[in-house]
């Protein structure tokens, strides 16, 4: 018999894989250590002092689940954004809010419109799903609304998958430019609209909570893991209709959210000013690693997130022969991992010593690929 019979047709025919390459897994592979940790869109920064203190002192109660209803933080953000409770629901991180998506919507052999090299780990789930992608590609390394929006009619999808700002590029759309295509979608299609990277970017590009809350087709996915600093923790919530959102207490997993990740959750939110002060070190640091970029005579992309994507000016063979020669320095970056976008490498925002160990490598590497 064989060993994998036991699994379905579709399990069996998924490769084992992970959608990146954590640098931990890389320093095991090459026997590298990561000195500079400015490759994984996180927050380098680090969350408030007020939250490891509200951690702290709650760590003793770790040996309670939490709220399985998720009250206190749903009521939080229901504050903070001017909605009602009904209209939030809380998971482990926007990446597994994501797969709970695609399980409520897709059907195997289902279609699903998304941008060619955008957010890896979404596709992942609507291959897990069995699932049918369609992509659109990029246009002047921006998502491309009217070619997401045919693809969506021509293919009669039932889910479309958009980032704002967008990652791997940074880029992103005005406000008016999301409710019009949000507002033009078929009711039949459900639109993820990805807002990781909503406090980082320009208020324009974020559109009001009530511009879009009526559409009971339109989720909007955040997180607590950039702007605050909380990558580790996965915390990510949806924002939509409350017959949308109360349709995850269908199939989410009710005692699945880490109890002091609650709390980091809630503390964080109660301290805009320490998150007003991050934004401001987040842009800081853009434009810092924009100066390096230029002065290698490599060109940064604008960025509305907290990384900057790099035109290395070739191919994606030399974007990555740029990635693998500063991990030599320890500096860890990223890249996006398709063509055209793959001519840039991604550099995520980080301390001052983590910009000075860029400063120092880059330009050792490319004289080095001369």
């Amino acid at each position: 018999m064989s060993a994998f019979s036991r699994f379905t047709p579709l399990a069996s025919a998924l490769p084992s894989t992970v959608p990146f390459v954590g640098p931990e897994a890389i320093e095991r592979q090459r026997g590298l250590k990561v000195e500079a940790r400015i490759g994984a869109n996180e927050n380098g920064f680090g969350p408030a002092p007020s939250v490891i203190a509200a951690m702290r002192e709650q760590a003793g109660d770790i040996w309670k689940y939490n709220d399985p209803e998720n009250y206190a933080l749903r009521e939080a953000l229901a504050t903070h954004l001017g909605v009602t409770p009904a209209n939030i629901a809380v998971g482990g991180g926007i990446d597994e809010l994501l797969g709970q998506i695609v399980r409520l919507v897709i059907e195997p052999g289902g279609t699903v419109v998304t941008s060619f090299g955008a957010y890896p780990t979404f596709n992942f789930h609507v291959n897990g799903f069995g699932g049918r992608l369609v992509t659109a590609p990029y246009a002047g390394d921006r998502e491309d609304l009217d070619a997401l929006l045919d693809a969506v009619k021509r293919e009669n999808a039932p889910l479309v998958y958009f980032a704002n700002p967008d990652n791997p590029m940074g880029s992103w759309w005005d406000a008016d430019k999301i409710v019009a295509f949000a507002r033009a979608l078929p009711e039949t299609c459900l639109m993820i609209l990805d807002e990781a990277y909503s406090e980082t970017g320009p208020a324009s590009a974020l559109p009001s909570i009530e511009s879009l809350i009526d559409l009971p087709n339109i989720v909007r996915t955040r997180t607590f893991s950039k702007a605050y600093g909380l990558a580790g923790a996965r915390v990510g919530y949806v924002i939509s209709t409350p017959g949308t959102a109360q349709a995850f207490d269908k199939i989410r997993n009710h005692f699945g959210m880490n109890r002091l990740a609650t709390v980091a959750a809630l503390a964080a939110l109660k301290d805009q000013a320490y998150l007003s002060e991050v934004i401001g070190k987040i842009h800081a640091a853009r434009n810092r690693i924009a100066d390096i970029a230029r002065a290698n005579g490599l060109q940064p992309l604008v960025s509305a997130t907290n990384f900057v994507a790099v035109d290395a000016g070739r191919d994606g063979a030399h974007a990555r022969a740029i990635v693998d020669g500063l991990m030599e320095h320890g500096v860890f970056i990223r890249m996006p991992g398709v063509a055209p976008l793959n001519r840039c490498i991604r550099v995520s925002v980080g301390p001052e010593a983590d910009m000075a160990r860029l400063e120092e490598a880059l330009p050792l590497v490319l004289k080095k690929l001369a």
